[in-house]
């Protein structure tokens, strides 16, 4: 599965989708890209004076990277068009911001995938290389 169809695949759209590329994907984990862009509403009221990436927002770009989007590649063979995600359990650990037109990474190394339930230790690096966040994501996908 190219890495393309997997973006394609994902239930998302903007203004809500948080992958730009995928740049390696294997049955053990995946590693994307994500520029926030400055014009994101989300940036007009958190916070007033220095717009800063909501860790909530951190947290679903890592989730789409790191989970969903591994999760559709290790069902690549089922038929995803009616297929169903939902975020089962997180624990992450925030250490720097992300501001608007940020560029990050998001690097997932999986723990296990069993009865479609995928859990990924999961981490985001800033353009500096820099740890920006850590944790570990759950989620399940329903594939019809």
């Amino acid at each position: 599965m190219t890495h393309s169809k997997i973006i394609e695949l994902l239930p998302y759209s903007e203004p809500f989708l948080f992958v730009d590329e995928l740049k390696e994907v294997s049955e053990n984990g995946i590693f994307g890209t994500y520029t926030f862009k400055e014009e994101a509403d989300f940036y007009r009221g958190h916070f007033k004076d220095l717009p800063v990436t909501p860790g909530v927002i951190l947290t679903e770009c890592m989730a789409q990277i790191g989970v969903v989007s591994l999760g559709i590649f290790l069902l690549k063979d089922d038929d995803l068009h009616n297929s169903g995600v939902a975020l089962t359990n997180t624990a992450v650990d925030f250490y720097l911001p992300v501001f608007p037109g940020e560029k990050v990474k998001v690097v997932s190394e999986k723990i296990y995938f069993r009865f479609n339930k995928l859990k990924c230790k999961v981490q985001m690096f800033n353009a500096e290389e820099k740890l920006v966040c850590r944790g570990e994501i759950s989620g399940m996908i329903k594939a019809e």
